[in-house]
């Protein structure tokens, strides 16, 4: 992809909507379409690295009830032309088709890579990835497997929403999230895992979420790791201009 002069690429990750809870998430969400509305502007694309939704299931004629205004935004920018990428998170693992067929977006269950004006960029949300958190990769492949997706969709949408919400909020091995702080290059996945890559491949940059910190490490002279941080406590995004890569807040 050619980035046109005067236009950007937006990166966003991790606004778990609907949590705590559906009335202290709707602010989020209204500053989260406000800023959807601020970057089509001059957005070239739009990358949205998952986590979305802070519990997200496609049952066969059924999505979770809400999210109105989000989906509505993405529909409209969409519609107009601009291009938006999502990939699922560990919240929203369970996308089946809806973005796709409703929206017209696509959707990706691993890092892709993609290249904007000769730069280029591994992307994914970044759960268990690296070395490491074999708990949550344990569990991850309970919840891909496609018989418990089966058994799960026999749950009536009233049950099985309600308690997936409850243990994404209470179970950390299921969210398969740490608290929020840097714990040294020598000990976050992701930057050991970036730098597995760049071993094997170059990229300019890998940009991930998950982490709910914004970070920015060298990786070598040419490579950078990104972490987009969240929309919860930081609201901060990424934006490359077609050379450069840039954190900032809104």
């Amino acid at each position: 992809m050619n980035i046109p002069k005067g236009k950007n690429i937006y990166f966003a990750s991790d606004n778990h909507l609907g949590a705590p809870n559906k009335k202290m998430s709707l602010p989020r969400e209204k500053k989260f379409v406000n800023w959807l509305d601020n970057v089509k502007q001059d957005a070239a694309a739009i990358f949205l690295l998952g986590d979305l939704f802070d519990f997200w299931f496609e049952y066969k004629t059924v999505v979770p009830k809400g999210f109105t205004r989000t989906l509505g935004k993405l529909a409209e920018i969409s519609d107009a032309g601009i291009p938006i990428y999502y990939f699922v998170g560990n919240h929203d693992l369970w996308m089946n088709g809806y973005f796709e067929e409703e929206l017209n977006i696509p959707v990706y269950h691993k890092p892709k890579t993609f290249t904007f004006n000769n730069k280029t960029f591994l992307i994914g949300h970044g759960d268990g990835l690296g070395p490491g958190d074999k708990g949550y990769k344990r569990m991850k492949k309970v919840f891909t497997n496609p018989f418990c997706k089966w058994l799960f969709r026999w749950l009536h949408p009233d049950l099985g929403v309600k308690l997936a919400q409850y243990l994404s909020v209470e179970n950390k091995l299921i969210s398969g999230e740490e608290d929020a702080k840097f714990l040294g290059e020598d000990n976050e996945w992701l930057v050991q895992y970036c730098k597995r890559k760049e071993a094997q491949k170059h990229h300019d940059f890998y940009v991930f979420g998950h982490r709910h910190l914004p970070l920015e490490i060298n990786l070598n002279e040419t490579s950078k790791y990104i972490n987009l941080g969240d929309w919860i406590n930081y609201y901060t995004y990424g934006v490359f201009d077609g050379e450069t890569f840039k954190l900032h807040t809104f």
